[in-house]
């Protein structure tokens, strides 16, 4: 609710934050943190997980929910920074993660499907095998943990 306030309380609360995003490390590790989570992000991507939600209704709800916060997270996240581009100042570390998309996005995909496979009722080996190597793969690819 903070940056959601009206007119004049918005315009405090975002120079406030600006200005522990100008003097305080902890505070601008966070968002580093947070606009390199962001850079990784893809809402089409998480548009395909979602369509293993079998209610539709729920399934809309939420994502749309998810999207939103997304649009605003990233919206102020630029706001305090400055920075419209994700990654503005570390082009390093966005063309590293731009590089790895085409190996990891394949495996998003067949993830999507194994565990599709697996919530249908597939008890083979192979699949929830090929969801824990997927799972491992792409956080390998993201240099997260899994």
């Amino acid at each position: 609710a903070f940056l959601g306030e009206p007119g004049a309380k918005r315009k405090e609360a975002i120079a406030l934050l600006q200005k522990m995003y100008r003097h305080w490390p902890f505070f601008r590790a966070l968002l580093s943190n947070m606009d390199m989570v962001l850079a990784k992000s893809d809402l089409s991507l998480a548009a395909r997980y979602a369509d293993l939600v079998p209610d539709g209704k729920l399934r809309k709800k939420v994502f749309a929910m998810i999207e939103a916060e997304w649009h605003r997270t990233h919206e102020a996240l630029g706001r305090i920074t400055g920075a419209e581009l994700r990654l503005a100042n570390n082009r390093a570390l966005a063309r590293s993660i731009e590089h790895r998309f085409p190996y990891i996005d394949p495996l998003h995909h067949l993830q999507v499907e194994l565990i599709s496979r697996y919530r249908a009722g597939s008890q083979e080996e192979k699949v929830k095998r090929g969801i824990h190597i997927s799972i491992n793969g792409i956080a390998a690819g993201l240099r997260n943990t899994g």
